[in-house]
């Protein structure tokens, strides 16, 4: 075999391996796994959340709490309750989102509990969050 052959073949070889991953791209649409309703944020709990190391205060009965929910979040749709029974809440729009306050029931004395909320994000899909307390006698 003469030199031009050679050539001939190796360019030849290197087009039909390239040709293979060319017919592999999937050109399909793209899936986005990131789940939508992480972006749902809710932050700035008011008490702080109840902690041994961190914050090991006791919040008063009858005390008001408060909170904010990003932009992402549904203001409408927006529960909070406490071992399944649901607390009165006021919602205010706010610049960056929305401001859930509300006030702790005169049963949740003398115990630990969990103001629980729950709130619909992008696409319907349900964001679930809370924080503990120790509310004194």
């Amino acid at each position: 075999m003469n030199a031009q052959k050679i050539l001939w073949l190796v360019v030849a070889m290197a087009a039909y391996s390239n040709v293979g991953a060319v017919w592999a791209y999937d050109t399909g649409p793209a899936v986005n796994p990131v789940d939508p309703c992480i972006k749902v944020n809710i932050s700035a709990f008011t008490p702080p959340p109840f902690s041994r190391d961190k914050n090991n205060v006791e919040t008063p009965p009858n005390s008001e709490f408060s909170f904010l929910m990003s932009k992402e979040a549904a203001p409408n749709s927006v529960k909070v309750s406490i071992k399944g029974e649901s607390v009165p809440v006021k919602i205010k729009p706010q610049q960056n989102g929305t401001l859930v306050t509300g006030k702790l029931p005169a049963s949740a004395k003398g115990k630990y509990i969990r103001l629980e909320i729950a709130a619909k994000g992008p696409s319907g899909c349900d964001r679930l969050d809370g924080w503990l307390l120790k509310v004194g006698n």
